[in-house]
């Protein structure tokens, strides 16, 4: 797993584009990868457009309510993006239920999927195991990336500098014994995570829980998928054959999503 580069390149309208709506997905999507916020001075660098123009998107945007302006001047995203990305996280778990179905149906355990949201992961659903002792999460819950399979999945992925960002901003509270609790410990996590291709969470949010994360390749948003149970089935062999199903389906997952682009 890479890291990429979330950098805004310059606006170019595509053939047969709108050039004013290009724009204004191009002043988000600068917004974003500014972790949420940004400066006009900086979003003027990266989106190489002339200031008035700018100011009118911005206006406009703000107008819709899907960015409002902070008092230090500077423009953050907006909660009118909210509704719309509730819908595109229950829409983004629907594509990838199937698949989760497969997983509990081959592992017995339960399958969540997963995203970010903010400085955080929210689940955005989830396929339940048939068997008494099993673990639950309600979709919809948010938790702490550094503590959370998912997480650390969707982590491995980004640029060293917004990791430092959200778990700054986030922090690094420590549920159980076994939770990493400071930055370096994470970035060494993060490295083994690239080199084998999947994250675990061995009891760091619950005592107890064991579970196999692995990211979604080339998704439109940050996204992963995972197995999760008691470490007493949960072990070594179950890992053999869980991190084979689960890269077969979080290929057929991107395959999916790029065939409805």
């Amino acid at each position: 797993m890479s890291s990429k580069d979330t950098k805004t390149p310059a606006i170019r309208q595509s053939k047969g584009g709108v050039q004013s709506v290009e724009r204004a997905f191009g002043l988000l999507e600068c917004i974003a990868n500014s972790s949420g916020s940004a400066t006009l001075s900086h979003i003027a660098a990266d989106v190489n457009l002339p200031l008035p123009t700018i100011h009118r998107l911005l206006n406009t945007l703000v107008n819709l309510g899907v960015v409002r302006q902070l008092p230090n001047r500077g423009y953050a995203l907006g909660p009118g993006l909210v509704r719309l990305g509730n819908l595109a996280g229950a829409q983004l778990g629907a594509i990838a239920r199937p698949y989760l179905r497969d997983l509990v149906a081959e592992l017995g355990e339960s399958a969540n999927v997963a995203t970010m949201d903010g400085d955080m992961v929210v689940y955005v659903d989830q396929v339940a195991s048939q068997r008494q002792m099993r673990m639950f999460t309600e979709v919809g819950r948010r938790a702490h990336m550094h503590d959370t399979g998912v997480g650390k999945a969707i982590l491995a992925g980004l640029e060293a500098d917004q990791v430092r960002h959200i778990v700054t901003t986030a922090g690094m509270p420590t549920p159980t014994e076994y939770s990493l609790g400071t930055l370096s410990e994470l970035e060494s996590e993060l490295e083994l995570i690239r080199d084998r291709g999947y994250a675990i969470d061995e009891q760091e949010q619950e005592l107890g829980v064991r579970c196999f994360a692995m990211a979604i390749p080339d998704a439109p948003a940050p996204l992963a998928i995972s197995v999760s149970g008691p470490i007493s089935r949960v072990d070594q062999a179950f890992a053999d054959r869980a991190v084979p199903l689960l890269r077969a389906a979080a290929d057929q997952i991107s395959e999916e999503m790029r065939s409805m682009v």
